[in-house]
């Protein structure tokens, strides 16, 4: 496997790794972080992950640096990032490749994002819903900068290294001949439905179904209580995955355990689900500051949508039931929402990354 020494990875939230991590497993590679809070959150969450044929350090988490975000000038190489924020701005002799974490319809977060968005040197798009998302704000980045790459962590779910019951076991299932439901609201950025519909569904679901609960990253704080309260109610059949243990729980090792998918309509995760040609049920809400979509990259009138004055339960078996007769409509909506969907992404970035680095060579 290569080892690229002029390659650097950097992140925002811990949980926007998991973009990042196919393309480190191919390629290798250097972490930066900007503080020692930063590094030890680092090789709490990444423990494991380092690779196997490169040296092994404390944790054996992938090669990490702590660097000022500003003062790095003596750096020289590709710098790859799902955040926005990025290290070394202004050094010029760095190539700055943002990938996002996510391919939902809520727009970015921060101070002059899209300014931001328009100095990188390029994006390796996913697909047309990204593409869609820069021209709904008018970020102005020639197409020669634009490089389809496609969904980099759909490729082990493509390639069938991810195994179901391999899955189940790590989430603890029990009971194999039950539906697993995996609900994975949005945060409160995009109006998730945790807060509002968590207990709920833990009531009427666990009876008859099991249910994995996989909250935003910026979530992740509340499966403690909601463990406590589940514990008190005397609940069974609830399960849970937290998105920042990267080295456990993988989006795409949920999905492969599930059978069907809850989720807010303004969520990514409800677009990266098609990959696994499984039903979705989406929540509606009445978000304002969504991106623009054109009609056939939108999930609504693909997914069914619960209507949040019933049970859930029902919603859920008839879309199980109907699913088939739905199929072709899921899978004509993944491939206009994602590029190329054949497990050869990361691939793609590699190749596009050799040709970039022979430059430092």
């Amino acid at each position: 496997m290569p080892n690229f020494p002029y390659l650097f990875f950097t992140y925002s939230q811990i949980y926007q790794l998991s973009y990042a991590l196919p393309l480190y497993q191919a390629v290798g590679g250097t972490f930066l972080v900007k503080n020692l809070r930063k590094w030890i959150q680092f090789k709490k969450y990444m423990r494991g992950l380092g690779r196997a044929d490169l040296t092994r350090n404390f944790l054996n988490t992938p090669a990490v640096q702590k660097k000022h975000p500003y003062e790095n000038q003596e750096l020289s190489g590709i710098l790859i990032t799902p955040s926005v924020e990025r290290f070394c701005p202004d050094n010029p002799k760095m190539v700055f490749i943002y990938i996002g974490h996510g391919s939902g319809d809520k727009p970015y977060l921060g101070e002059r994002i899209y300014e931001k968005m328009a100095s990188f040197d390029f994006h390796f798009l996913a697909g047309p819903k990204n593409l869609q998302k820069l021209q709904d704000k008018h970020v102005d980045i020639s197409g020669d900068r634009l490089i389809k790459i496609g969904n980099m962590r759909f490729d082990a779910y493509v390639n069938g290294h991810i195994k179901r019951a391999t899955e189940c076991a790590r989430l603890g299932i029990r009971d194999a001949a039950r539906k697993n439901v995996l609900y994975a609201p949005t945060w409160k950025w995009g109006q998730g439905s945790l807060a509002k519909h968590a207990h709920q569904f833990c009531e009427e679901i666990s009876p008859y179904h099991n249910l994995i609960i996989r909250p935003h990253g910026h979530d992740r704080m509340k499966i403690p209580p909601l463990r406590r309260w589940i514990d008190q109610k005397g609940l069974k059949h609830i399960y849970f995955s937290n998105p920042s243990h990267l080295a456990k729980d993988d989006t795409m090792r949920d999905f492969a355990a599930s059978d069907i998918l809850i989720s807010d309509r303004t969520s990514s995760i409800v677009y990266e689900y098609l990959i696994t040609g499984k039903p979705i049920i989406v929540i509606g809400n009445e978000f304002e500051a969504a991106h623009h979509m054109p009609d056939h990259l939108l999930i609504d009138g693909v997914a069914e949508a619960w209507d949040i004055s019933a049970s859930i339960v029902p919603q859920i078996e008839h879309s199980i039931r109907i699913h088939e007769s739905k199929r072709s409509e899921y899978e004509r909506l993944l491939k206009s929402c994602f590029y190329f969907n054949d497990g050869k992404s990361i691939q793609r970035a590699v190749a596009f990354i050799e040709r970039t680095l022979k430059e430092f060579a």
